[in-house]
């Protein structure tokens, strides 16, 4: 289950990362954008430990990134992202497991990825620091 939350994630960054990026769109053999959950560890730079991140920036950072492939309200696009509102895999990480596994990513050659696409690590977007990927996280979890 967890392995499963965790491709859904990558995928939804890859996605996300497509779109912000160089012209991604739904179609194509982009990679699938995943949301980003909390800052990973407790000594890894601007993210907290146990801290809990803005949702509200989660949201803008999710439309600008994660919408790609898990679509605007986060009920996944068929073909490129799952579900993050009812993903057993999501839910079952913490906080830091989630954003690690954003960052980390999960190609499509994973045997524990189930769409098929690659998951980018950040979603495909770089540019996004561990506090990002924290308020991803926490918007994340208020749909739940």
């Amino acid at each position: 289950m967890r392995r499963s939350l965790i491709v859904l994630l990558v995928l939804v960054a890859v996605i996300a990362a497509a779109c912000g990026g160089s012209g991604g769109g739904n179609a194509g053999g982009g990679s699938a954008t995943t949301v980003a959950t909390t800052a990973a560890g407790g000594d890894g730079g601007s993210g907290g430990s146990g801290g809990s991140g803005d949702a509200a920036n989660g949201e803008k950072l999710y439309q600008g990134t994660c919408v790609a492939c898990h679509g605007p309200d986060a009920k996944g696009i068929t073909g490129l992202g799952k579900d993050l509102t009812t993903s057993e895999f999501a839910k079952g990480l913490s906080d830091e497991e989630l954003v690690a596994f954003i960052e980390t990513g999960r190609p499509a050659s994973d045997p524990a990825n189930t769409t098929g696409v690659d998951m980018p690590p950040k979603g495909g977007n770089p540019s996004l620091s561990d506090d990002d990927l924290l308020d991803i996280v926490a918007y994340l979890r208020t749909l739940e």
